[in-house]
């Protein structure tokens, strides 16, 4: 393919108009269009899917938690199963292609349930004894719409973005890394706008126009979504799929089973060991040494064939494969920390119950949609990254006379700790809420409207906000940063599997505590009620077993010694300060 940029790193004109160079700008756009419309569809129905299944369907709230914490956890996990078919057996192209399809169906079957009158059960009066429950083929019709729906969203957010960086062609033939940077700013600018209109304007034609009307927009969207994505298809460059990184980490590990009988010498040469031809690892590291034993040359006549492959891959490895599973797997104990914070991140659904027996009026006339309080997180996170790094990172840096900025793991640790406040806050909050619906006679009808302002619930998401800004955003940077190049796919995926791993564990642990844990009255503290329960018992825990999670979250970061560029308690290249400062 033709070099796109000029000898400036700038894209040349000749991609907007020339009906024959593949690639390019042209191509990015429509990538960026499909997905910041998926984006836009997925999360305006999910985000105040809660407020549905609860007053549509009658399922309680707890259960209806539960539904979307396992939805959540498809739609976070499906990605990188599809990262992985996409890199190895299907391709890019495809493999979003499909998600455009398989979303667009659930979208549609979703948007059914609102049309078909017997797709749902018989409107009633909620908590009655005479309310209807949702028969077998009407939730099969609700589970496989969010089926579909988590499925294509893996199709589509597993391969976008590296699709997109597909169509600058290769990174050795730009002038500059910075039309790359670009794109990836862009692409995320993009998303970060479509999912704050999908919890704001979206969600406000939910409440005010009807779930017909709500759930008929991101239908809509997603069409045009599709179609953006096919009408460019002759443009697009469309890479072949190639082997994964999974089949190396297999290899490592068979193969240093296989070995397992070999003895390491501490005092080795880089003859001893297989490494790629022109590769700077040599020896591997002496961290997770049992590993090593798949990378030793026992003997070269038998192990080796004559242009310096290994006869059987399987018995025989190079040293970069051993040391990408080694850094692997020595991220894991810092990715977990992580994925127990995301629980305290992920109580949306019981905050949107909150909010709508609260008064959310910003003026006598506009009050704020429920599930749009959720987007006040976003919208957090935005203001303290900016603040960080226009503010506080340059007066740092003035103070100290040098630039200066936090380590990776000082700001994990930061995101997690802040984490604790923000549930401690939580449950301060709900204290107040419950006391207030009891005073008002609201104790056995949850539905009702309290006169306590919903705006006080800004103060857990201010500070929501803060932790992913530190947390969520430390981790990306960390995983890329300490993982090799040739796994940045993994890199890209690990955070998007944590949130997977934590809906799963927030769904446990919301069974343990309702099953588990009663009041004096032996009411469930995540009662359907949401008045008789006691949910700030629940956020009180939560804040709990985050100062716990952070301990752990210390002594793995302490194990796991300096990031790269550090070493000893030097700072990071001079800049940084050092997790240990």
């Amino acid at each position: 393919m033709a070099d796109p940029l000029d000898h400036k790193g700038k894209i040349k004109e000749p991609l907007l108009s020339s009906s024959t160079t593949k690639g390019g700008l042209r191509a990015l756009i429509f990538i960026i269009v499909n997905e910041a419309f998926e984006r836009l569809a997925n999360y305006g129905l999910s985000t105040n899917l809660i407020l549905y299944l609860t007053r549509e369907y009658g399922i309680d709230a707890v259960n209806g938690a539960q539904i979307l914490y396992l939805h959540s956890a498809a739609t976070n996990f499906t990605p990188f199963i599809g990262a992985f078919l996409a890199d190895t057996y299907v391709g890019r192209y495809f493999m979003i292609s499909f998600g455009c399809i398989a979303c667009l169906l659930g979208v549609i079957l979703l948007w059914l349930t609102t049309i078909i009158p017997g797709a749902r059960p018989p409107p009633c009066v909620q908590f009655h004894d005479s309310c209807e429950s949702a028969s077998t083929l009407q939730l099969l019709l609700l589970y496989s719409s969010l089926g579909l729906m988590a499925i294509g969203a893996g199709g589509i957010r597993s391969s976008s973005l590296a699709f997109g960086a597909d169509q600058l062609g290769k990174r050795d033939s730009l002038k500059r890394a910075g039309i790359l940077e670009s794109f990836f700013s862009w692409y995320y600018a993009t998303v970060s706008v479509a999912v704050f209109l999908a919890m704001t304007c979206v969600l406000y034609i939910q409440d005010n126009l009807g779930w017909m009307v709500g759930f008929g927009i991101p239908v809509v969207l997603m069409i045009l979504s599709t179609l953006s994505f096919f009408l460019a298809s002759p443009i697009y460059v469309k890479s072949k799929a190639k082997a994964g990184w999974l089949d190396g980490f297999a290899r490592v590990l068979v193969a240093s089973f296989r070995n397992r009988s070999i003895k390491l010498s501490s005092q080795v040469t880089d003859d001893v060991y297989h490494h790629r031809k022109g590769s700077r690892l040599l020896v591997p590291s002496e961290k997770l040494r049992f590993l090593n034993k798949a990378c030793v040359i026992r003997n070269p006549k038998e192990d080796l064939i004559p242009d310096g492959r290994a006869s059987n891959p399987w018995s025989l490895c190079t040293v970069d494969e051993v040391e990408e599973l080694k850094s692997l797997i020595k991220v894991i104990p810092i990715w977990s920390a992580g994925v127990l914070m995301s629980i305290n991140v992920l109580q949306h659904s019981f905050i949107v119950l909150q909010a709508s027996t609260m008064d959310r009026h910003i003026t006598s006339k506009f009050q704020v949609p429920a599930g749009s309080f959720t987007a006040f997180q976003l919208f957090s996170s935005v203001i303290w990254i900016a603040l960080y790094d226009r503010v506080a990172i340059p007066l740092a840096s003035k103070i100290r006379g040098k630039p200066t900025r936090l380590g990776l793991k000082q700001r994990i640790g930061i995101g997690i700790l802040s984490s604790s406040a923000a549930m401690a806050a939580l449950a301060i909050i709900e204290s107040v809420r419950r006391k207030t619906a009891i005073k008002e006679g609201f104790y056995d009808d949850p539905n009702s409207v309290l006169h306590i302002s919903a705006l006080w619930l800004l103060l857990y998401f201010f500070i929501t906000g803060f932790a992913e800004a530190f947390c969520g955003i430390g981790q990306n940077e960390f995983f890329y940063t300490e993982l090799p190049n040739s796994m940045s796919s993994v890199a890209s995926n690990l955070f998007e599997m944590g949130l997977s791993v934590s809906n799963l564990i927030a769904s446990l642990l919301v069974t343990i505590v309702r099953n588990f844990f009663k009041g004096n009255d032996q009411e469930s503290w995540l009662s359907s009620n949401i008045n008789k329960g006691h949910y700030d018992y629940y956020y009180w825990l939560l804040a709990g077993l985050s100062l716990a999670n952070f301990i752990y979250y210390h002594a793995c970061s302490k194990a796991y010694g300096p990031c790269k560029g550090q070493e000893g308690n030097a700072t990071d290249g001079g800049e940084a300060l050092t997790d240990e400062d």
